[in-house]
């Protein structure tokens, strides 16, 4: 908790700032006692974090913490709003703190530049009154979880895919927790991120809005929360509904936080895509330069761009001779030769990475099989500054 102002009157400006809520009869000059002294701890300040962020320092809460270990880049311009072009090249946090301060310069505002885990995230939490999942990977929203339900903290949760959006809240006053409504995370080739499958700029914002919604209700104990509730948005069809889910009664609760208990929700694949690609050490790489120079001395490998459509629209690398889903390889493996050496790229190395694996697996190619490490990024970075990072 922040410092506790429920025995004193908000001061003239407070008064002034929070009219329309001290207005409403379900909140209150009581009830904005309350969000002033609340604190609240936002994991991510990316597309959903931003307008969680910016709503709740308009709303008052006292003390936010922000968690980030990200820079902001001008892909992220498109949807993270708390941050500008001026930002580019910023810490998130500090891009962050800096807006928050902008909107409520009385905000106690709290960054943690580095990555939330088993071994940092017990020691950050227990100061908080709830937590905002803003996060785009699995691993995280598991440890959010285990780490809320030793600690009988509330969070609230929010996901983005494209067009649609989800929000809940977990462990509230002992509600069901993430790993009731999810016991296990899919396979990364059927979660990808916002970077791999895009998104409509404002989805996060829609979201983000419904989770500090969620939070203000929390805090000031009105309405109904969305504790054993998910709700689920489609902003093309703008169709909107709610699942309900009951605790799983057989599941063992968590009392310890343990990298045996993530590594059970979430595959091994999906933990590796969190930093950058772990390439298993039998698998060949070539990095973008070594390619060129070779290519250069007259090799004439196959390079397959596995990346998807849109993507391939952004950008494709020079001479590229056939572009291929990662999804779609095993529906479409007689389209790549078996006489040449392959060179396999995407954005990032990740995915190239597994069909690599995939066509060694397949015992159809004699032939050498290359992942271009780094893929798109590490080309931009070291051959070709011009082709775009996206």
């Amino acid at each position: 908790m922040t410092e506790n102002i429920t025995d004193r009157s908000l001061t003239t400006n407070q008064k002034a700032r929070f009219a329309r809520h001290i207005m409403l009869p379900q909140v209150g000059e009581e009830g904005q006692k309350k969000i002033i002294s609340s604190s609240v701890l936002v994991v991510g300040a990316g597309g959903l974090g931003s307008p969680v962020l910016m709503y709740l320092a308009a709303a008052g809460i006292g003390k936010i913490g922000i968690i980030d270990d990200d820079i902001v880049d001008i892909t992220n311009l498109q949807r993270q709003i708390i941050h500008s072009t001026s930002s580019i090249g910023e810490l998130k946090v500090d891009s962050a703190k800096k807006r928050i301060s902008q909107i409520n310069p009385d905000i106690e505002v709290e960054i943690f530049n580095f990555r939330l885990g088993i071994e940092n995230i017990e020691n950050i939490v227990k100061n908080y009154d709830i937590v905002v999942d803003g996060t785009d990977n699995f691993a995280t929203r598991y440890t959010i979880s285990d780490c809320c339900e030793i600690l009988g903290k509330p969070w609230v949760f929010g996901s983005i895919h494209r067009f649609e959006g989800q929000v809940s809240v977990f462990n509230l006053n002992g509600s069901p927790n993430y790993r009731d409504l999810f016991p296990k995370a899919p396979p990364p080739e059927l979660a990808p991120n916002c970077a791999e499958a895009g998104v409509l700029g404002v989805l996060p914002g829609m979201i983000g809005s419904y989770q500090a919604n969620e939070v203000l209700k929390i805090v000031l104990d009105i309405g109904d929360t969305l504790d054993s509730e998910l709700l689920l948005i489609d902003a093309l069809s703008m169709n909107i509904r709610k699942l309900s889910y009951t605790a799983d009664k057989d599941r063992q609760k968590i009392t310890e936080l343990t990298e045996e208990a993530i590594s059970c929700a979430v595959s091994q694949d999906e933990e590796q895509s969190l930093d950058a690609p772990q390439i298993e050490e039998n698998m060949k790489e070539i990095n973008p330069s070594d390619y060129l120079k070779k290519v250069e001395q007259g090799w004439n490998p196959f390079f397959l761009d596995v990346r998807g459509e849109a993507e391939e629209m952004i950008v494709s690398l020079p001479n590229t001779d056939l572009r291929i889903t990662h999804t779609e390889i095993p529906s479409r493996i007689e389209e790549i030769p078996t006489d040449r050496d392959i060179v396999v790229y995407c954005r990032s190395g990740m995915r190239s990475a597994m069909v690599v694996k995939f066509l060694e697996n397949s015992g159809d190619y004699n032939n050498e099989l290359y992942n271009l490490s780094g893929g798109i990024h590490l080309w931009s970075n070291t051959v070709d500054s011009s082709i775009p990072k996206y």
